[in-house]
């Protein structure tokens, strides 16, 4: 279940937080994380311990890299790549997103993590399912991965070209009548959909994934929407993170 925590002004998945891990889905509350500040300022006000945070260049690719590093900086930037996974305890890694699909992964047995950031380009190559692969790679089960897929532009406002619509249809053509609807004469795409579908494919179980039930464009108090604030002043962009100690 996704539920939003008042007092930290966010959302998070029951799947996912417990003692040893906690993760979550930020709001226009902690601000425009295209800035690592809004970022490192939420987890000081709440008195989250952590020895580094990561985050990604994001280039809307399906480059998903391995955290080992073992240096002493407390922030660092992984170039090219959108999605990551790490055994490390301690180390929180984040994804931005503000319209594209956030998703966060963790095997707690196996004590791995991971979260990524797929748009229409990510989805499309099937990086929710190269996460998996790479998080089974270290090491996780597929039947002990729990997903919550994050705050993301709904259908409802995610209309798309004829162009793109022919590239989902080639690659997803079983999918095709779920993952796409007319609305005013418009193709629109369901991406947290096409996602959810993508992780039951590589063998994630029904009950361990969540989803959201909102649409980034549509929540204009709680959530940033490039669609709908690009051509605004106040444009900006959420972050997911997961982190476990």
């Amino acid at each position: 279940m996704i539920i939003y925590d008042s007092a930290l002004k966010i959302f998070y998945s029951t799947l996912i937080n417990d003692d040893l891990f906690f993760s979550g889905f930020s709001t226009k509350s902690q601000g425009d994380a295209r800035s690592i500040e809004p970022i490192f300022r939420f987890f000081k006000e709440n008195n989250v311990e952590f020895k580094k945070l990561v985050t990604l260049e994001q280039i809307h690719s399906v480059n998903v890299e391995e955290y080992t590093a073992m240096d002493n900086e407390s922030f660092t930037k992984i170039e090219e790549t959108d999605g990551i996974v790490t055994r490390k305890s301690n180390t929180v890694i984040t994804a931005r997103t503000g319209d594209c699909c956030p998703i966060i992964f963790v095997d707690k047995e196996n004590k791995i993590i991971g979260v990524s950031h797929q748009g229409w380009r990510g989805s499309l190559k099937r990086m929710a399912q190269k996460m998996v692969e790479r998080m089974v790679k270290m090491g996780a089960k597929v039947e002990s991965i729990k997903v919550a897929i994050g705050p993301t532009i709904g259908e409802c406002c995610y209309d798309v070209s004829d162009d793109r619509y022919y590239q989902f249809l080639e690659e997803f053509n079983g999918y095709s009548e779920k993952i796409f609807h007319f609305r005013n004469g418009k193709r629109h795409l369901n991406l947290a959909l096409l996602n959810y579908l993508l992780l039951r494919d590589v063998g994630i179980d029904i009950k361990n994934i969540d989803h959201f039930p909102f649409c980034t464009k549509c929540d204009t108090k709680r959530f940033f929407s490039f669609r709908r604030d690009r051509k605004k002043e106040d444009y900006g962009e959420m972050f997911s993170f997961i982190v476990y100690s």
